[in-house]
């Protein structure tokens, strides 16, 4: 009798792995573990905050916390960039993808520490002409509001140049 074979499936536009490979990121700046949700009207992910990141070393000294600046970075980059490639993923063949932050408000209500595991929620406000605004909130493992603001930013598909 013969083995079964068993193939990959073909990453499509529709995948949340396509949309994680279309991220203008690497590591060390990419805050992206997993896509848990992605649809027209927001998405939701998580990202643990590695506790061997070298910012820890200096912020601060006797407690590491995980800088603000971080923690939006987080947020836009699962809230709002993650979403803008879902909605633009119909424009583009090769997945080229720019994007450009034009406004953000963050309130932060809780520390994150090091090793820490988040989820960011969005919520579209809106997408017309290239601009897309969110709203996102990032809780941690206890489901506490860590911050919440509003992001937005100018997104652009890329065209084929093959």
């Amino acid at each position: 009798m013969a083995g079964k074979v068993y193939t990959k499936p073909m990453e499509t536009k529709d995948s949340y792995e396509w949309i994680l490979n279309q991220l203008p990121y690497a590591d060390p700046f990419l805050f992206v573990d997993e896509l848990h949700e992605v649809g027209p009207n927001g998405v939701r992910g998580s990202y643990t905050f590695k506790d061997d990141n070298v910012f820890y070393q200096g912020h601060f000294k006797d407690g590491p916390v995980t800088p603000g600046v971080l923690l939006t970075e987080c947020c836009a980059q699962i809230g709002l960039v993650c979403l803008g490639i879902s909605l633009l993923k119909q424009e583009t063949k090769t997945g080229e993808f720019t994007m450009g932050m034009s406004h953000m408000q963050m309130d932060f209500l809780k520390p994150v520490f090091p090793g820490e595991r988040v989820m960011v929620v969005s919520e579209k406000d809106y997408f017309r002409f290239g601009k897309l605004q969110c709203k996102v909130k990032m809780y941690n493992e206890q489901k506490e509001l860590v911050c919440k603001g509003l992001l937005s930013g100018m997104l652009k598909m890329g065209k084929d140049h093959g």
